[in-house]
């Protein structure tokens, strides 16, 4: 892969203002959001997502972002080494990431940084997260609602919807815990939008009005295909559970008041639907509507948080000495091919979104086609911050 020379096509930047002052970094992290569900990359055809896409205005949007590993766990133990899951060891969710080989949170500590991550961390809990003054992440994949996580390594318990907590989180870290005389790389990890696609309270009735477009491929024969396309087990016509579907009643876990406005939005709607007695292609179609609105239904909550963020560092004066990045772990289907999840090494599921907005050096509006990867973040991260990025780290700087 060609090295991607950004000090000529995309920062601009000279080793001067590298080297007044260290950036910020803040790494925006979503769970399976398809590039294809932000309206930066869509014009609005699926949702509109107006505060991701304020990163994108105001700096770069790439459009060929490949994952080097299309499932959460080893996408994320990718980016923390920059190396490949067969050099990292984390090959397999499930798996327990090594946390005392070298990750670009440590190397950032060591010159100067102070580190924090907030959210899904989905790396195993046998020891704390490592190379981070402040970690307070989900257990596993983590709820929807009322989450318990681990702070630095200790049990603690929320209640609420998960995405507004860890923008709280983070956000209290920033105003409460750091410190304000040294630079701060935060990765602020959202759990949304995986499935099983539970939306927060805001968003239960959102899109009720609408039917979102379906994708051109949704009844797709398979022609010309092998047998693994054929008999994948993620279809929305045969996969998805009533769990999947919300056609069961919510976890016990809601407190009765999270339970009474969950039933409140979904009984009406699963009475209609329970009445039509749809079949054949009718019950597939009212599927992928009940999924992929569910799935903008978490979006627009993470899309809410991220304006929450962007706007507390631009009411601060953060924002000047910031960088702020938008990925996701992966990307997802919605619908293409009738299937939903990711896994599958196709573009819908290996190309991921990724936005940088760093003030003074990228150029508004700039769109990048240049193949990149997460493997390159720890290197870029690293030499953005002045530090000297290991002969061992297989990523390339986008610096």
């Amino acid at each position: 892969m060609k090295r991607i020379t950004l000090l000529i096509c995309l920062l601009l930047f000279t080793p001067v203002l590298r080297a007044a002052k260290q950036p910020n970094i803040l790494f925006i992290f979503s769970d399976d959001h398809a590039y294809q569900a932000i309206s930066a990359y869509s014009d609005g055809r699926l949702n509109k997502t107006p505060n991701i896409d304020r990163i994108a205005n105001a700096g770069v949007r790439f459009d060929r972002c490949y994952v080097p590993n299309s499932i959460c766990g080893p996408c994320r133990a990718a980016i923390l080494t920059g190396k490949y899951s067969h050099k990292n060891g984390f090959l397999v969710n499930g798996n327990k990431f090594d946390g005392r080989q070298q990750t670009f949170p440590k190397l950032l500590q060591k010159v100067g940084y102070q580190t924090a991550v907030v959210g899904k961390w989905h790396l195993g809990e046998h020891m704390p997260p490592m190379g981070f003054d402040y970690a307070e992440v989900l257990i596993g994949q983590g709820p929807y609602y009322n989450p318990p996580m681990l702070k630095n390594g200790k049990r603690t318990k929320h209640i609420g919807y998960t995405t507004d907590i860890i923008t709280d989180l983070a956000l209290d870290w920033l105003k409460n815990k750091r410190a304000v005389d040294k630079p701060f790389m935060l990765m602020y990890q959202h759990k949304a939008p995986h499935r099983n696609w539970q939306p927060g309270p805001k968003h239960l009735n959102t899109y009720d009005d609408v039917t979102i477009p379906e994708p051109a491929t949704l009844f797709d024969d398979y022609k010309g295909r092998g047998t693994p396309a054929k008999t994948q087990d993620m279809s929305i016509a045969k996969t998805m559970t009533l769990n999947d579907l919300k056609l069961v009643p919510p976890p016990r876990y809601f407190t009765p008041e999270q339970r009474n406005v969950w039933n409140a939005a979904y009984g009406p709607k699963n009475e209609t639907f329970r009445k039509a007695n749809l079949k054949g292609k009718e019950l597939v179609r009212w599927k992928y509507q009940r999924y992929i609105k569910d799935y903008l239904r978490c979006i627009a909550s993470v899309d809410d948080n991220v304006g929450r963020m962007l706007d507390y560092l631009k009411e601060t004066g953060l924002t000047k000495n910031t960088v702020v990045i938008y990925c996701s772990d992966q990307g997802f289907y919605l619908g293409e091919h009738g299937w939903f999840d990711k896994r599958w090494i196709y573009e819908e599921s290996l190309r991921t979104p990724f936005l940088v907005h760093w003030p003074s050096v990228t150029k508004p509006g700039t769109v990048n086609n240049d193949i990149v990867s997460p493997i390159d973040f720890a290197s870029t991260f690293l030499e953005a911050a002045g530090a000297k990025v290991p002969n061992d780290i297989q990523g390339r700087s986008l610096v």
